[in-house]
């Protein structure tokens, strides 16, 4: 077993070869990342950093896992930081926003294009889900002991929606409302990928104020 010193050197080591990394990620993009490149902005042999990322696609790995976790992490610490569910809604999505504005190349790594020839393994499902079950948190807290929507499911979304996977991650949420929730969530994703690309230059004065117009519009779908 490694002793405590020599633990705390190799994650020293691993944090800066993640953080050369993240440079490379915002000056070259995801699919130009390779270790060579990394240990050469390091002024190391690659075969140096094969001892902590023995391939590309480890270290993509890494990177996006500490992406999602941070930001998950965020979206968590806005829905516990208010009780009514309308503040705990929109402190929420301010955060995923703030945290995508501040983050940008990591929100491209996560939400943007595939990286060519790489595949994300089974152990990053859990730390992407944390920012979802952030926000199927307050639907389900909105709806415990209160009376369901009366209007069932809308019958167009029956045969496209995968209804064991959604009440999984929205337990105790009807199904009108995880039905909408889906759209919910590719609107704000939706949102700030043209934000973040660029898509809303010559169209959009005032992101900001769009941007609680949508949240207003998506309290309304969501019954909140």
């Amino acid at each position: 077993m490694d002793s405590p010193k020599r633990l705390a050197t190799r994650n020293a080591n691993m944090e800066r070869i993640k953080s050369t990394a993240r440079e490379l990620l915002a000056a070259k993009g995801a699919s130009a990342l390779s270790l060579r490149e990394v240990a050469r902005e390091m002024h190391q042999t690659s075969s140096a950093l094969y001892r902590y990322f023995p391939t590309r696609d480890d270290l993509l790995t890494a990177l996006i896992l500490d992406s999602y976790n941070e930001l998950g992490a965020a979206a968590e610490a806005a829905a516990a930081a208010h009780e009514d569910t309308g503040h705990r809604w929109r402190s929420t999505c301010h955060a995923i926003r703030s945290w995508a504005k501040e983050h940008p190349h990591e929100y491209a790594l996560i939400f943007g294009s595939p990286v060519p020839n790489y595949q994300a393994p089974q152990d990053t499902i859990a730390a992407a889900s944390r920012v979802t079950l952030a926000l199927g948190s307050i639907l389900a807290a909105r709806f415990v002991d209160q009376p369901t929507p009366p209007a069932p499911v809308d019958p167009r979304y029956v045969s496209v929606l995968e209804w064991e996977s959604l009440e999984e991650f929205i337990p105790n949420v009807p199904r009108p409302v995880a039905a909408r929730a889906i759209l919910a969530w590719s609107d704000i994703f939706g949102f700030l990928s043209f934000e973040l690309f660029g898509h809303f230059v010559g169209s959009v004065r005032d992101a900001d104020a769009l941007f609680a117009l949508l949240l207003d519009d998506l309290e309304e779908l969501l019954h909140l």
